[in-house]
């Protein structure tokens, strides 16, 4: 009863028409003109802006030609080691001296390069195509190093040439002497199978991690070179390790992708 009375009350009332309305305070269109400012531009760096990123990948330290596996060609015992890690060596030259059924037989290289590892000693029996060491092939030391990065396949196709990649050298600690700078100089048309990657690797073992997510593609790296550094390479602090960098150093890649536009407009 008494809510129709106050109902009855307010529809005698005359209608106060001539009190101004207020639609918004000042602080309500402060507000609002910050909100479309904001819109505005973030529609603007949509349009015209461009973002880039980097895309990481193992890698590893070696030269452009890679290495081989030197293999027995004969089964027999080794009676003599020829040649000594680290040294360098012609094609054919001798690396053991090896007994067999029909007397003393060589191993010799395949092609030119410096011997990184050696597994055979006096006293080990081997057999045809037994893995006995691992050439680098190099012609002279003072060839430069590269390094070869292995991209997932999937993301091989987004790697430009001449982009430029920071590498985090294991042997290098990065809060001390930061990141090797390089470029990219070529990347591989396909990916690669592990055979593939052992024999430029001339390591089993690097293969299989390289390739444990698939298969990669391979991208060659230029690393920049700076006569002021102790490396000869360029780093991204002033004068980097105080030491020479050696080749079959792993290493962690961030290859810079190019800049893109944050939206894709569909055109019908």
């Amino acid at each position: 009863m008494q809510f129709r009375q106050k109902a009855f009350s307010k529809l005698q009332s005359p209608e106060e028409l001539d009190l101004p309305v207020r639609f918004a305070r000042p602080q309500g269109w402060l507000v609002l003109l910050v909100t479309v400012l904001v819109m505005a531009g973030a529609g603007y760096w949509a349009v015209t802006g461009k973002v880039s990123g980097k895309l990481h990948a193992p890698g590893i330290l070696t030269h452009s030609q890679g290495s081989y596996v030197l293999q027995s060609p004969v089964s027999g015992q080794v009676t003599q080691v020829l040649a000594e890690e680290g040294t360098m060596l012609r094609a054919g030259a001798p690396v053991l001296k090896v007994r067999t059924e029909r007397g003393f037989r060589a191993v010799r290289t395949v092609a030119a390069g410096r011997m990184t590892t050696l597994t055979a000693k006096i006293g080990t029996v081997v057999t045809t195509g037994k893995d006995v060491a691992t050439v680098e092939r190099i012609e002279s030391t003072d060839e430069p190093l590269v390094a070869m990065v292995y991209v997932p396949g999937h993301n091989g196709a987004s790697v430009r040439v001449n982009s430029r990649v920071d590498l985090t050298v294991q042997s290098a600690p990065t809060e001390k002497y930061g990141v090797l700078r390089g470029r990219v100089k070529a990347v591989g048309r396909a990916p690669q199978t592990r055979q593939q990657l052992t024999g430029f690797l001339g390591n089993a073992q690097l293969a299989e991690e390289f390739s444990k997510e698939g298969q990669p593609v391979a991208v060659m790296v230029q690393l920049e070179r700076a006569s002021g550094t102790e490396s000869g390479y360029r780093w991204s602090s002033d004068e980097g390790p105080p030491y020479a960098l050696d080749s079959m150093t792993m290493t962690d890649a961030a290859v810079h992708q190019p800049a893109q536009r944050p939206v894709d407009w569909l055109l019908p």
